[in-house]
């Protein structure tokens, strides 16, 4: 099954997301608060199907949400910029308010050559974790989507915290939430690949992930409780651009897409005067 949010009259909703449209199932509050609940709540739920685009589309994970990126876990990602693989993963944070979603056009901020693409696979957590075991762990994600990590790789280098780098505006979209049970495991494999303005310029598979999503989701929960909708970004394959030569960055009038097996495709245009209304 797969949900995407709605701005509803001013309110943020999670519909549920068919081949016919989109069916509103509730606020974004209350799916959180029993997630496994509205996911059977939606598999029964019938009503009038609102064309895909009459809404809003935004975000829906919750305003208090954590977003838990991990940098270099791909092994040829690691390689690719002179890195050894860390012993733990490398976290860092995001901020929800950066958060954004297919189609919605990004900014470009001010003293950056260009953005960075970083293509990613996003879990959702749908139970509280506390000090769980590995196969807790992988039985508290509710699902996953496409996930475009946009760096600022300017912001990102003026310090040794990489905060500033990964919170430009808009700079995180996602796609459709996908249920855990359509996807399976991450170990198993699944494609990542982006392209920009039609050139492919990444293609991995999560089979190379250094740290699996589980693993992380346990070391976590050693420090600190995950709650539902909190979300774990699980870094990107080889392919960047600040590593090429010269370095390629996406500057205004590009058009990136993530393209994750399962999971669907991603499009982020970039640029352009309109893209800082709102941010």
């Amino acid at each position: 099954m797969r949900f995407i949010g709605l701005d509803i009259d001013g309110s943020p909703w999670v519909a549920r997301l068919g081949d016919d449209g989109v069916l509103p199932i509730t606020t974004v509050d209350e799916f959180w608060a029993d997630a496994a609940g509205w996911m059977k709540r939606a598999e029964a739920a019938t009503g009038d199907l609102l064309p895909r685009g009459e809404r809003r589309e935004i975000p829906f994970v919750p305003p208090a949400a954590r977003v838990f990126c991990i940098g270099l876990n791909y092994r040829a990602h690691a390689a690719e910029g002179g890195f050894t693989p860390p012993e733990y993963p490398t976290i860092f944070g995001r901020w929800t308010a950066s958060l954004s979603v297919s189609g919605v056009a990004v900014p470009l901020p001010l003293g950056e050559q260009g953005l960075d693409w970083e293509a990613e696979v996003a879990a959702y957590i749908g139970t509280p974790v506390w000090n769980a075991d590995e196969t807790e762990s992988a039985a508290s994600v509710f699902g996953y989507s496409t996930f475009n990590d946009l760096t600022a790789r300017r912001a990102q280098k003026l310090t040794a915290q990489w905060t500033l780098g990964k919170n430009a505006d808009k700079s995180g979209p996602a796609g459709p939430l996908v249920t855990a049970d359509e996807v399976g495991s991450l170990e198993d494999g699944l494609q990542v690949r982006t392209r920009v303005n039609g050139t492919e310029v990444q293609n991995g598979n999560t089979r190379d992930l250094i740290f699996s999503i589980p693993s992380i989701i346990s070391l976590i929960s050693r420090t600190l409780t995950l709650h539902p909708g909190d979300v774990i970004v699980s870094g990107t394959p080889e392919g960047v651009g600040y590593v090429r030569t010269p370095p390629w960055y996406l500057g205004d009038g590009d058009v990136v897409e993530v393209e994750i097996e399962r999971l669907g495709t991603l499009v982020t245009p970039i640029g352009g005067p309109s893209a800082r209304e709102g941010a």
